[in-house]
């Protein structure tokens, strides 16, 4: 880009655009696939398979609990108050929902791939970790839902969205 005459530097034109949700799923297929792997190889490695405590699941509810929060209060900000936020406070909530919605979709196909690997297998605490494990994929869909919730609150309107 050139300086304009005075060597001001002109207006930034480019857009950032939503996280797409093929970004979102090939994360969750990624996942899928590593917690399908993940039994058979652990017990290939170690004889014994990951257990799923309720802790995991609790902490990803948490995240997700954390996020609708902000979330609600930055949509209530821009678009209720019709508040700015400052510069720095805007692009560290953009890069927390972008990195989160991505992570969450790779957790939850995580833990739903470890849930799946569980299924028709008649072992001690396979039950029990098919379903504390589908528990935590339920909390990682969450962490995306309310990534991508934040995400869009972030979002303000320009001149040329009212044209």
């Amino acid at each position: 880009m050139s300086a304009g005459p005075s060597g001001d530097e002109p207006e930034p034109t480019g857009r950032l655009r939503p996280t797409s949700g093929g970004a979102l799923t090939a994360w969750a297929v990624v996942g899928l696939v590593g917690g399908w792997v993940l039994h058979p190889a652990a017990e290939r490695m170690r004889d014994t398979a990951p257990i799923v405590t309720w802790a995991q699941p609790l902490a990803l509810v948490l995240v997700a609990a954390i996020l609708g929060a902000t979330a609600y209060l930055t949509w209530r900000t821009v678009h209720v108050q019709q508040l700015r936020l400052e510069p720095h406070r805007a692009v560290n909530r953009l890069v927390l929902a972008r990195s989160c919605a991505l992570v969450g979709a790779l957790v939850a196909g995580g833990y739903l791939g470890y849930a799946v690997s569980w299924i028709g297998v008649d072992t001690e605490l396979a039950t029990q970790r098919a379903w504390r494990s589908a528990v935590a994929a339920a909390a990682g869909v969450g962490i995306v839902v309310t990534s991508v919730l934040l995400e869009r609150a972030c979002r303000v309107r320009t001149e040329d969205d009212d044209a």
